[in-house]
């Protein structure tokens, strides 16, 4: 196939954007400037901005993909404003390049942790936290948008990925949640993360060319409390151990049930669980 890859240089994106070459594929990849990298990998570079519509969808259409594919962020200085405008202006703007373009299949990257409050990890069918108050709400309703503008296209598949760790990432030893471990500044509390190795998201991604449409959870096969995993990853980036937070557990902090990508989809993570990705 060939792919049109919005995030081509990004965490996931340079990582699919290689396996999908390998596989035999043609990826164009969109970037803001020239990349020597996407270069190397044997991908086809496309210069251009997602929030300039005009020029993404002539870029779109120069590209003559069979696939679009959304693996967008912007994460760089943590702010949640930027991430909520690319999930909603930029997916916007991308979705309907495709559309214009005559592209059938749009495969996007959502998140797995802004489901509706529950006492179990959550699977596809649970709503989302659209009821939720505050910076979450900004956050689910970013994503809501994005899905919803996702949904436009003939064939879709979204992505909801756990919390990714691993090289560039946030939860790596010199990434943003270590330097906080090591400040002694991330305590383990009641509530349940679902984990994912940024080369299990890739393999996902790259699976779901084939997927049908619908929205699936990519995470790893254990979900699990702060007061199981932090003392793991504060081990494992040569943190001091946590303290413990004997709060009861945030509602919507129930993690997320992987059972259809394995069971149906037959995907399954390399790392099945963060305690085996944590100590490697």
């Amino acid at each position: 196939m060939r792919i049109f890859m919005a995030g081509a240089t990004g965490v996931i994106g340079r990582r699919a954007t290689q396996l999908l070459i390998a596989g035999g594929h043609q990826v164009v990849g969109l970037t803001r400037k020239p990349s020597p990298l996407l270069e190397i990998l044997g991908a086809e570079v496309s210069i251009g901005d997602v929030y300039d519509r005009a020029a993404l969808t002539e870029a779109v259409r120069a590209a003559q993909p069979d696939v679009v594919m959304h693996q967008l962020t912007d994460l760089r200085d943590g702010s949640r404003a930027a991430n909520a405008r690319i999930r909603e202006v930029g997916t916007a703007n991308l979705v309907e390049a495709a559309l214009e373009a005559g592209v059938r299949r749009v495969i996007a990257q959502s998140i797995c942790w802004v489901y509706e409050p529950g006492s179990a990890p959550a699977a596809e069918h649970v709503p989302l936290d659209l009821e939720s108050s505050s910076g979450r709400l900004a956050t689910v309703s970013a994503v809501a948008t994005l899905e919803a503008k996702v949904k436009k296209a003939p064939e879709w598949v979204v992505l909801r990925y756990g919390m990714l760790y691993g090289p560039d990432t946030w939860y790596t030893a010199d990434g943003l949640m270590a330097q906080l471990a090591h400040r002694g500044e991330l305590p383990a509390t009641a509530d349940v993360t679902s984990f994912l190795h940024i080369d299990d998201a890739a393999t996902a991604a790259v699976a779901a060319l084939e997927w049908p449409t619908g929205a699936v959870n990519v995470c790893d096969d254990e979900p699990a409390t702060g007061y199981d995993w932090t003392p793991a990853f504060c081990k494992a980036v040569g943190a001091p151990s946590p303290s413990t937070s004997d709060a009861p557990r945030t509602p919507w902090a129930r993690g997320a049930d992987n059972r259809y990508a394995r069971k149906e989809l037959d995907w399954k993570p390399r790392w099945s669980s963060w305690r085996d990705g944590f100590a490697n």
